[in-house]
């Protein structure tokens, strides 16, 4: 159970990274970017294919960030300059990541379990230092103690980093031109803000932390596949919307802290499921858009609750107060 809960956090911290860039484009921009799907596995092909013939894996990584990026920008222009519908854009730019990642691979998969990894690499210099030791006493009243602790503490510093850079950027200029072209879009055209170059600019950004999560994922699960990129956006929304429920979304800080809270419940909530005994492996993707569906239902349900209450308890006080009137009323007649 331990290990299995582990392994959860470890995975929800990377795959925060990816949720990270879906909360740029859904909730920053409203830009409904279905790139996602093929842009994360294009970061983790871009990567593999580097790594096996050689290359460093941070420079790898590095690399799948700009193609990521490159796919954004695309999908981009194809809406603002192509005058295309935002869903049709990111879906034509998905179809077409498929044969191109294709091309890439040159194969529907690439093995990277005997590679040189930046996991791998990270590991190896954590245990070097001792580490590991130093954790595992300090729970060792949970009666766990995992392999390594390299993965966890190094995705969470990576979460951590990519957040603060969002914060950084969303604080800045450009980035509350971005939030206020997703918020209203002709007003801050009528300003003569360059609209286009901001959505552009930022879907770009978005797939690049896709791309660079896909990277990631690929070397921490040790193979870079075709389909791994199947469902992904729901997967991103998942994350955003569980971390907006549980965590709240007030400020620009707060809402990129629930993203990853949310990342790593959801892969909590799964970890869970698939210990039930009747769902199996296969009914991941069943279990996530259960899972979505429940966070998108239960908040409004809680809320049409909330507002019932108010308006009964708004519908008892006036009718408290127009018998306390009648009351004195009599009185006074009296």
């Amino acid at each position: 159970m331990w290990t299995a809960m582990f392994s959860s956090v470890e995975a929800g911290l990377i795959y925060a990274v990816m949720a990270l860039g879906v909360y740029l484009s859904f909730r920053v921009l409203d830009f409904p970017d279905l790139t996602v799907d093929g842009s994360f596995v294009t970061g983790a092909s871009v990567a593999a294919v580097m790594i096996v013939n050689g290359a460093n894996p941070f420079a790898a990584s590095a690399a799948a960030l700009l193609a990521g990026f490159a796919a954004g920008v695309v999908t981009g222009l194809l809406h603002t300059k192509g005058k295309i519908n935002p869903l049709l854009s990111g879906i034509l730019m998905m179809i077409a990541l498929y044969s191109i990642n294709l091309r890439i691979m040159g194969k529907s998969n690439i093995p990277l379990l005997q590679e040189e990894t930046v996991i791998k690499q990270m590991t190896a210099a954590w245990q070097q230092a001792g580490w590991d030791d130093v954790l595992n006493r300090a729970v060792s009243f949970t009666g766990f103690a995992p392999r390594t602790w390299a993965v966890l503490v190094a995705m969470a510093a990576v979460a951590v980093v990519v957040k603060g850079m969002v914060d950084w950027l969303l604080k800045t200029e450009l980035g509350i031109a971005m939030r206020a072209t997703g918020d209203n879009q002709p007003m801050v055209a009528s300003f003569s803000a360059n609209t286009d170059g901001l959505i552009i600019f930022g879907l770009g950004l978005s797939n690049a932390l896709v791309a660079f999560s896909g990277a990631l994922v690929a070397q921490y699960g040790g193979f870079s596949d075709i389909g791994m990129g199947i469902g992904m956006i729901v997967i991103g929304l998942a994350s955003v919307i569980i971390g907006e429920a549980l965590f709240g979304a007030h400020s620009v800080v707060r809402a990129t802290w629930a993203v990853i809270g949310g990342a790593i419940v959801y892969r909590l909530i799964l970890a869970l499921a698939l210990r039930v005994e009747f769902l199996e492996t296969s009914d991941v993707k069943l279990i996530t858009a259960l899972i979505v569906m429940a966070a998108l239902i239960v908040p409004n349900l809680w809320a049409a609750q909330k507002e019932k209450r108010r308006k009964r308890r708004k519908a008892e006080q006036l009718e408290r107060g127009e018998a306390v009137a009648g009351a004195e009323t009599n009185y006074k007649s009296v």
